[in-house]
């Protein structure tokens, strides 16, 4: 008889929301379907959540699943995680979701965790790790506007913006097929101060870091400011922004299965002794 396969697992923490007509709203949590179509059929994977998961829950969490992703989102990172005020009250955060994943991150780099940031995500890994953000990129002298285009269709708002150019020895160069691509453009935040243990690997022509690896990983563990889940199959770059992501937690599945397996032989060698 063929033995089963058991899925490889990816958390997705969700975002935390006030949904509802005028003053009517009841909390919600919210997963945008094109992060979990990345990783259901780009990185091939199971996307998971944990509903209402809490960061002292982390450690055994990280046990049940292959990697996490951290998805883009309308809200901001709080910037008292990095010693600011609120600069745009009209702006939404949440924090709800800060305390699970900036503590998320540290856990998954340090147990070498396959971790992919996108866009708030990528901000969030930034900030975890010791990192500032601009709070309104657009208002940096020297910087472009990259926010996405208001009153138009997702399709335009999602569109090739600017060229990144990254570093030639980075994966991000590998799987675009040169050391430049051209990506959309959806944020008004922007790191400002790059965190220790992050390398710098990709950047707009304005100078603003667009994607980064961490130094030193275990693991995949890289980030993007743009979103490469949108229409990804469209897109040879990121389909394979995905794919390395997907073989990387597939990797620790079989890891981790190879250690269950280890400590099962060793259990019963001690019982025959």
């Amino acid at each position: 008889m063929l033995q089963k396969t058991s899925p490889c697992l990816i958390w997705l923490p969700a975002d935390h929301r006030q949904l509802g007509d005028g003053d009517e709203k009841l909390p919600a949590l919210v997963l945008g379907e094109k992060y979990a179509r990345a990783v259901k059929l780009g990185a091939m994977a199971q996307p998971v959540l944990f509903p209402l998961a809490q960061a002292q829950q982390i450690p055994e969490l990280l046990e049940l699943v292959h990697g996490v992703m951290l998805t883009g989102s309308p809200s901001n990172v709080h910037p008292s995680h990095f010693e600011e005020d609120v600069a745009d009250t009209t702006l939404p955060l949440d924090s709800q979701r800060d305390e699970l994943t900036l503590a998320l991150v540290k856990d998954c780099v340090q147990g070498g965790v396959p971790l992919l940031g996108v866009c708030r995500g990528f901000q969030e890994i930034n900030v975890a790790l010791g990192g500032s953000l601009h709070q309104q990129v657009h208002t940096q002298a020297g910087l472009m506007d990259h926010r996405e285009p208001q009153g138009v269709s997702y399709a335009r708002q999602f569109a090739p913006r600017h060229e990144v150019r990254f570093a030639p020895d980075c994966g991000f160069a590998r799987w675009a097929g040169g050391t430049t691509a051209t990506v959309n453009s959806l944020h008004g935040q922007g790191i400002k101060q790059l965190a220790p243990g992050l390398r710098a690997v990709g950047h707009a022509s304005d100078g603003l870091i667009e994607a980064f690896e961490v130094e030193g990983a275990r693991a995949f563990a890289c980030a993007v400011q743009w979103h490469p889940e949108w229409h990804f199959w469209e897109n040879p770059f990121s389909g394979a922004i995905f794919t390395a992501f997907g073989d990387a937690c597939r990797q620790r599945q079989q890891d981790m299965l190879n250690d269950r397996r280890a400590s099962m032989l060793r259990d019963a060698e001690c019982i025959d002794a």
